[in-house]
């Protein structure tokens, strides 16, 4: 640039500097209207486009496809033409150069001159940049597996608290009872014994956030003999199990909490009409696994005598069969009147089963112990006993009573 170019720049910037633009409220109007503008399109986006419903963070999924946001897409697509030993390069060595080409763009380029006509060089280098990192945006968009959405457990508030129950009956109810009463734990290698506080008080839920039993599940508490249930952890339940249990907890034994009704309806013992046979898939298999299945499962000491099927119930087990359709002199009726038999002790070991209950697996098992509502059906009545008469004459002696007198008052 020569003198005289020198000379006509200075001229124009005292000229746009005398005539000025007020900082306000110019520049601030400008501002304010941008901020308007980019306030209205976040709220388009949010209404109209939403939110990916992708499952919450979980670090024992391995099945989750981790990315950036769509403004680093380009970085992380970069790393895949700098496989294994050569990744330095695309990890430090340009990021480096170009963070440093940024600090030195004022020495690289001093031309005053700001005429797309008289840039095109720099234009044309920014440009191929750009359109590189478009490029490659694009392609981790195609390339990068799509994200599988969250699987809900639930639909409701409701629903969540029945899967809550469901598996509060499978992981919880060995050691804390059916309805979180605690007692004497019975065949938990470890706690053999050890004398269970319960869980539903007023105590427990009062001072306990949800927050609070989540952890406890999910860690654990080893000091107490409670191993962690979060998968992270070695257990086997995920985030969203975990908040199904806590629901469960919260509404069923929380007075303070209202609990939805269809959960009140769905969870209470079903009535049974004057001559109706249960069934197991309607009647049985709820109550069994809610009050059963946590100890007879495999892994568990139980004499083998597993009952998450209706095959299992009938056949599985040392002392098979446990039950035998219309005996009730069978090892599951016997052991739930807490009976004490070979096949085992009272059955749940802390507490006895409501009466109802009882009377559901005794009518049951009377009736034929029939699978499916249909052979319930089928097998429902009048309980009728035939009597066939003796093959030997039958021998009746009477004696007459023998009377006193008593005075007369």
């Amino acid at each position: 640039m020569n003198d005289e170019q020198k000379q006509r720049y200075l001229e124009k910037y005292q000229q746009a500097k005398q005539k000025g633009v007020k900082f306000f409220p110019d520049i601030i109007y400008k501002d304010l209207l941008m901020s308007f503008a980019l306030f209205i399109i976040l709220v388009m986006l949010a209404t109209f486009v939403g939110v990916a419903n992708e499952p919450k963070a979980d670090p024992s999924d391995s099945s989750y496809i981790p990315r950036p946001e769509w403004y680093f897409l380009f970085l992380f697509e970069m790393l895949k033409f700098f496989p294994g030993k050569i990744e330095w390069l695309g990890t430090v060595v340009l990021p480096t150069l170009a963070i440093l080409a940024l600090f030195l763009l004022p020495f690289l380029d001093r031309s005053p001159a700001r005429h797309p006509s008289k840039r095109w060089r720099t234009i044309s280098v920014m440009g191929v940049v750009v359109l590189a990192m478009i490029g490659l945006t694009i392609r981790a968009v195609i390339t990068t597996p799509p994200q599988a959405e969250a699987e809900s457990l639930a639909a409701s508030l409701g629903e969540s608290i029945l899967v809550g129950q469901d598996l509060y009956s499978v992981n919880c109810v060995e050691c804390h009872g059916p309805d979180g009463e605690g007692g004497e734990i019975q065949g938990v290698e470890g706690l053999e014994g050890y004398l269970m506080k319960p869980i539903n008080s007023q105590d427990e839920m009062y001072t306990r956030s949800d927050e609070t039993l989540f952890d406890i599940i999910n860690y654990g508490q080893p000091g107490q003999g409670m191993q962690p249930f979060g998968k992270a952890y070695g257990g086997e339940l995920s985030v969203s199990e975990i908040e199904t249990i806590v629901n469960f907890m919260r509404y069923t034994w929380d007075d303070r909490a209202e609990i939805p009704e269809e959960v009140s309806q769905a969870s209470a013992v079903p009535a049974l009409g004057e001559n109706e046979v249960p069934s197991y898939d309607v009647y049985i298999a709820p109550l069994v696994k809610r009050n059963c299945v946590s100890c007879h499962r495999p892994g568990k000491k139980n004499n083998n005598y597993l009952m998450e099927t209706f095959d299992e119930i009938m056949n599985s087990g040392d002392h098979a069969p446990n039950v035998i359709p219309g005996d009730l002199n069978s090892n599951l009726i016997r052991m739930l009147n807490r009976e004490e038999i070979d096949a085992g002790g009272p059955m749940p070991p802390t507490k006895a089963l409501k009466p109802e209950i009882i009377e559901i697996f005794t009518r049951w098992v009377l009736g034929g112990a029939p699978q499916t509502a249909e052979e319930a059906a089928a097998a429902s009545g009048p309980i009728t006993t035939t009597l066939t008469a003796p093959t030997t004459p039958l021998t009746v002696t009477l004696t007459a009573p023998e009377v006193t007198a008593s005075p007369s008052p």
